[in-house]
């Protein structure tokens, strides 16, 4: 077993403190969800350092709005936003075929959490795993070759400590057949997105492409609207900037350099848990690294989107 990665940074650190010193000029950043939570902090972040920012967001307007705020702020007029709904397929290989010239840094950010209710998209999957999970895969996999080009280019997936509520079931991805549990679904497409990491990383490193995923901490956002908010103890709540740290720090410190395909929280690598978690406890589910799921995982969710290509 590899020792874990540490670094002089925690639980409290902001991005603000995880970017000092670093300098992002001529580099490409995009950001998914960035028009709310820790996804503005984090393309604020990359944008104070000099990187060229494109917000991937589903409502335009909000995006043309949050990327002016951004180049306001920071002073760098190279902040964008891009149509973009992870939860329709077309939209995704939309976005990737209007790509043009490398990507260095792709954060996988979006998120939509704890749907009351079984909702499907219009290829017929579960939305929390469409959206979480599939139209990121999508994301990923149609820019390989933007990340390539960039020669050392890095993915980073953001999960959270909910995908110790399930692994991937992959004999009922969409809950057709099981009853449909909120937590189990958010759960399911949190652990894919860990699993997303490990596997392009073990496809891609050798590209220079290093993919790593990470458990952004509890932060009061939109993300909670269906869960009454935010339900975690105060001791263990972060602030945006706080939760955006550990993203950043995969994204752009050379304190990761080479490292892939691995799990962060509070800006460090997080053990793997071998006994029954412990609420709010931290740690990485085995199922969530293992390379088994997440070789099977990339290679049903290829199939499912050129189903969905050649379907729509």
């Amino acid at each position: 077993m590899t020792d874990l990665l540490r670094t002089p940074f925690g639980f409290s650190s902001t991005a603000d403190d995880v970017i000092a010193g670093i300098d992002l000029t001529g580099r490409r950043a995009l950001v998914t969800g960035a028009t709310s939570g820790i996804g503005v902090e984090t393309a604020r972040t990359l944008a104070a350092a000099g990187a060229e920012v494109v917000l991937g967001v589903r409502r335009r307007e909000a995006g043309d709005r949050i990327a002016a705020q951004i180049a306001e702020r920071t002073g760098n007029p190279l902040v964008s936003a891009r149509a973009l709904d992870l939860g329709d397929l077309r939209s995704v290989a939309a976005f990737v075929a209007s790509w043009d010239g490398p990507l260095h840094i792709l954060i996988n950010n979006a998120g939509i959490m704890a749907l009351p209710e079984l909702e499907l998209t219009q290829e017929g999957h579960e939305l929390q795993f469409a959206t979480n999970y599939l139209g990121h895969f999508a994301l990923t996999s149609g820019l390989h070759d933007a990340l390539a080009a960039a020669y050392g280019a890095r993915i980073v997936s953001v999960s959270s400590s909910a995908h110790l509520f399930s692994p991937v079931i992959f004999d009922d991805l969409d809950f057709r057949f099981r009853p449909y549990d909120r937590w189990a679904a958010y759960g399911q497409s949190k652990t894919a997105d860990v699993l997303l990491a490990v596997e392009a990383d073990r496809r891609w490193s050798h590209e220079g492409i290093l993919a790593n995923a990470l458990n952004p901490g509890a932060i009061a956002t939109g993300l909670q609207k269906h869960t009454g908010g935010l339900q975690t103890p105060v001791d263990k709540q972060k602030t945006p900037a706080q939760g955006a740290a550990t993203s950043v720090l995969l994204a752009a410190s050379p304190l990761v350099e080479g490292v892939g395909g691995r799990y962060f929280e509070d800006c460090n690598e997080a053990p793997v848990l071998r006994g029954k978690p412990v609420m709010f406890g931290g740690g990485v589910a085995p199922w969530a690294l293992d390379a088994y799921n997440a070789e099977r995982l990339w290679e049903t969710s290829t199939e499912l989107v050129a189903r969905a290509t050649t379907e729509h």
